[in-house]
């Protein structure tokens, strides 16, 4: 599996599925409003968290070549509920934008997916200081976490290490947090990772381009932090 961050909350996940073929999935796709250029991806599967423009770019998402010939467009998920395409198991949970019951932001969905033995989850832009028992019954055990930290619009680096202990992933993916060029919509600066690794007692490390992960590969016992670069 390989997972690529594409900045905001946007990211691709390449899936080998059983007799080798590989399946695109790709996360929350950003306008130029923000500051940052569009990503331009293909995908097999496109996810929606919620309808904003920093997240609902599906136009900038183009379908994949089909065996016999013709496009293939992403099959579109934008709300909650449960999901099998091409060998992939994908869930969403309904959570809100906000500690206000959504009051302010709305709702969000949170995603997960289940491929190569791995569960991923992906926190879309959420703004609960806390996750529910039933969304973490819903959310089930995850070896994946990708975690807004950037505050302002979501959950900050000070409310993230709550998220990630309720959930006790075995790798953590930051996401949504201040970076070169970014224009938050409605202005506002996010703040920078380095404030949410030194919340998490971490001092510095090294930011992929990607992160290439087996089953095999999970840490054992403990906890790994892994930032990728836009």
């Amino acid at each position: 599996m390989q997972i690529i961050w594409h900045g905001q909350s946007c990211f691709q996940i390449i899936v080998t599925r059983s007799k080798g073929e590989q399946s695109s999935i790709v996360i929350d796709p950003f306008d130029e409003s923000i500051g940052l250029r569009p990503p331009n991806l293909s995908a097999n599967i496109l996810l929606i968290t919620h309808d904003h423009n920093d997240h609902n770019n599906k136009a900038a998402i183009k379908g994949l070549s089909r065996s016999a010939g013709g496009i293939e467009e992403p099959f579109l998920i934008t709300c909650p509920g449960e999901y099998e395409i091409k060998e992939i198991f994908i869930q969403g949970v309904s959570a809100f934008h906000d500690d206000l019951q959504g009051r302010e932001r709305g709702k969000v969905t949170i995603y997960t997916i289940e491929a190569e033995g791995l569960k991923l989850c992906h926190l879309s832009d959420l703004g609960q200081k806390e996750l529910t028992p039933d969304q973490l019954q819903n959310l089930g055990d995850i070896d994946i976490l990708m975690i807004p930290v950037g505050g302002v619009y979501t959950i900050s680096s000070k409310e993230a290490p709550k998220i990630i202990s309720q959930i006790d992933p075995r790798i953590v993916i930051p996401m949504h947090y201040q970076i070169p060029k970014l224009n938050p919509p409605a202005g506002g600066k996010l703040e920078g990772v380095e404030k949410f690794l030194k919340a998490m007692g971490q001092k510095s490390t090294e930011p992929q381009l990607k992160l290439l992960i087996k089953k095999k590969d999970l840490p054992e016992g403990g906890r790994k932090i892994v930032v990728l670069k836009p």
